[in-house]
């Protein structure tokens, strides 16, 4: 099966130089669909579905954060954004409308490719079950439902979305910052303290599950099964 990748980068150079290690490497596993500015990007998301986009931010026509906008609008796919952009802003702005990593350029093509695959293989996997599982906890994201050992929790919106990007993480060390960003939006003007207490609540409804969401002192938090 043939995983298809929206690349949309504007150099030439960088366009070929991952598109040969792709194409090398996949052996025709991955294949991809080129956008050579914004404008050409913009129409490629109108024209199909993609399993994976790689947009850069700095762009010609429009940037890769209205393509990133466009894209979340109707899609769930994997976005990682490839740019020389790796001001702090910028990264929590980019997680903010929605992509699921943020690689700043120089980087290497053999870590771009196994994040690619680790993602396409995480979506597809979310996809064909439906549910999300970390050991007690099963959340299921179509019905918007969170059971611990087979029973019902009720969660508050903020706590299900929490609990949602935890899972989608497991192991990964979330900075509260970057929490408080794709939780609570760019623009709150409340201090990372609300995670510390939403984390707290969240903790109590997950009962004896509640241990699986780890303090990382000085970093923030990760769930673990």
């Amino acid at each position: 099966m043939a995983y298809h990748i929206l690349l949309v980068e504007d150099d030439a150079q960088i366009r070929e130089v991952i598109e040969d290690f792709f194409c090398a490497k996949s052996q025709g596993e991955m294949q991809l669909h080129i956008a050579k500015d914004g404008t050409e990007g913009l129409a490629a998301v109108y024209e199909r579905e993609y399993d994976l986009c790689l947009l850069d931010i700095m762009l010609p026509g429009a940037d890769g954060f209205e393509i990133c906008r466009t894209i979340r609008e109707n899609s769930i796919v994997p976005i990682i954004f490839l740019t020389a952009r790796g001001r702090e802003e910028d990264v929590l702005f980019g997680y903010h409308l929605g992509c699921d990593d943020y690689m700043v350029k120089p980087f290497s093509l053999a870590e771009l490719y196994a994040k690619c695959q680790a993602l396409i293989k995480r979506s597809k996997g979310m996809v064909a079950s439906t549910e999300m599982v970390c050991g007690k906890i099963t959340l299921n994201p179509v019905r918007f439902t969170v059971k611990v050992a087979d029973e019902p929790v009720d969660l508050p919106p903020k706590q299900y979305a929490l609990l949602k990007y935890l899972m989608e993480n497991k192991d990964r060390v979330l900075e509260r910052e970057l929490l408080l960003t794709r939780i609570w939006g760019y623009d709150y003007e409340g201090g990372e303290r609300v995670v510390d207490n939403h984390i707290k609540k969240l903790r109590k409804a997950l009962r004896s599950a509640g241990t699986q969401i780890k303090t990382v002192m000085k970093k923030g938090y990760k769930i673990t099964d």
